[in-house]
């Protein structure tokens, strides 16, 4: 891990401004779609390498913009979907160190033997396999020996970066917030840098789901962690994606499918703390078909409100009532200002009638390929809160589809999220209401009303948005055609210099300063005007 501080903000740096170069030459000498692809695809190539090469927090955010497909190119989300969390694990001297330094005396005190050889080795902590004095066996999450002072780095230079995309950058709305994302990803590291708080997650899970006889989450000695340190039991289990295992110990997929759903979902739905990094190394399997559940250094939190929001969610589309659904949806905010409820109803009704188990492989490529580009068509974003919640819930559904390829995933949640609602008290009335309200003989009059206006609404809609459509190319082009001249002026300045030539470096001195007021007002008048325009924009 690169940890000389100028180098690694050097690299960094070097290669957002190297892709912010790309996007703008692009844009300027208006490449087709083909070239746009293949773009992006060499970025993500090269984002992969750079995040390979230095690892720390770049690691992590690259696994978080791989969920982000409703922002993204496909071409490049390709290019780093599959990211692990995999780094060289470090010395033993200096993991002793570390030891030593948070027990107050040698190892030997406190541990009968340890391993000197780690069993997990990632970009924040390191796993041993150690045994008491009791003779219990445990694991010692141990933190990397100076990666406070690398991830400071990397925020350093990521602030520096989001400045630059959020002033100088035209992001066009209903795309990240970057500094929203900023915030949230400095809380969900600083999280995982203090082992203590770790500790605390894992004994609330614990507590949680201490009535669930399918899930082992390790018990955790605090007499022997630290902010830096965190022991906990030893539990012996194999991946939940190793299937060669699974058929050894005769676990029952189904059966197993089951009960991930009945851990999950509540996490999902409820106010309280979920799991937000469940890959298949943190979640095991006994020989019993037990599920053991690790890691509880990245969590997310959901709001009562939220909560609510998704229950009511999730029930509308059983129900198929789409039309509240996308009510939902707006409030949640994953729906632009200017969204077409009714396309996003037919969006969902269709989401919801195809059946997996009648699609070949190929078919599956094809609809997700589909998927991405209905996306990004769609005036749909995911607001940056939901983040966390969305990658743990593609990884999950990710370990399902793996578990049982030919399964339905609506068609299995469905018993588990309706006994779970029956347990919520009148929510049983509140499902039936719903359903009742999503027949064609209650929705009768709404449907005339909506098919008598609708032709005015299409009209008025369409004349608002060819003036918006019209008045932000006016301004775009403007911006572009004053950085070519703010490039035009550090040139001529660059070429004045060399020749030693006082006119030439004042004339186009001039023509910088120009421009480069021009350029900002530019800035700041097609950044206002962003805000009606709903359309994601290259």
């Amino acid at each position: 891990m690169k940890t000389n501080r100028f180098v690694r903000m050097g690299k960094i740096l070097r290669l957002a401004f190297g892709i912010i170069f790309q996007i703008y030459r692009f844009k300027i000498t208006k490449k087709p779609p083909s070239e746009w692809d293949r773009l992006w695809s060499e970025i993500g190539e090269r984002f992969r390498k750079t995040l390979f090469e230095l690892e720390g927090l770049l690691i992590k955010i690259g696994q978080i913009l791989s969920t982000r497909a409703d922002l993204l190119p496909e071409s490049f989300i390709k290019q780093i979907e599959d990211l692990a969390d995999h780094v060289p694990p470090s010395t033993w001297d200096e993991i002793e160190q570390v030891l030593e330094s948070e027990w107050g005396g040698p190892v030997q005190e406190f541990l009968q033997s340890i391993e000197q050889e780690a069993i997990a080795s990632a970009s924040i902590g390191e796993v041993y396999k150690g045994v008491l004095k009791s003779g219990k066996q445990v694991a010692i999450k141990v933190q990397r020996p100076n990666i406070q002072s690398i991830i400071q780095t990397d925020f350093h230079t990521l602030k520096i970066i989001i400045w630059i995309l959020d002033h100088l950058v035209p992001v066009p709305k209903g795309f990240i917030n970057f500094k929203v994302l900023y915030r949230e990803l400095k809380q969900v590291i600083g999280r995982e840098l203090d082992f203590n708080v770790e500790l605390q997650t894992q004994l609330y899970f614990r507590e949680r789901f201490k009535d669930k006889a399918y899930v082992v989450i390790p018990n955790v000695y605090p007499e022997l962690s630290t902010s830096k340190v965190l022991v906990m039991d030893w539990i012996i289990g194999e991946r939940i994606t190793n299937e060669n295992a699974l058929l050894e110990m005769g676990v029952n997929r189904n059966e197993l499918v089951k009960h991930l759903i009945e851990l999950f979902l509540p996490q999902w739905l409820e106010p309280g703390t979920f799991h937000a990094d469940p890959h298949p190394g943190n979640i095991l399997v006994t020989k019993q078909g037990k599920i053991i559940l690790l890691d509880y250094g990245m969590v997310g939190d959901i709001s009562k409100q939220d909560a609510n929001c998704f229950q009511e969610l999730i029930e509308n589309i059983l129900s198929k009532n789409y039309a509240k659904a996308v009510e939902c949806l707006r409030h949640l905010g994953f729906l632009l200002p200017e969204a077409d409820a009714r396309v996003i109803e037919k969006f969902l009704a269709e989401m919801a009638s195809f059946q997996l188990n009648q699609l070949k492989a190929i078919d599956i490529f094809a609809l997700k390929k589909e998927l991405y580009e209905m996306v990004h068509v769609l005036p749909i974003q995911v607001p940056t809160r939901f983040v966390f919640l969305g990658r743990a819930f593609v990884t999950v559904e990710g370990i399902i589809q793996h578990l049982v390829p030919e399964g339905d995933l609506v068609e299995m949640a469905k018993p588990i999220f309706l006994r779970w609602l029956n347990q919520q008290g009148n929510a049983k009335w509140a499902f039936a209401w719903r359903w009742f309200q999503s027949q064609p003989l209650f929705k009768i009059f709404h449907t005339i009303t909506d098919f008598i206006n609708m032709p005015r609404k299409l009209e008025a809609l369409k004349e608002v948005e060819q003036r918006r459509h019209f008045q932000f190319q006016i301004y775009e082009s403007r911006k572009k055609q004053l950085f070519q001249f703010v490039f035009l002026g550090i040139v001529g300045i660059g070429v004045g210099i060399y020749l030693e030539h006082s006119l030439i470096t004042q004339i186009f001195g001039g023509i910088l300063v120009v421009s480069g007021i021009g350029y900002i007002i530019s800035h700041i008048k097609l950044k206002k005007w962003m805000k009606y325009m709903p359309n994601k924009h290259r």
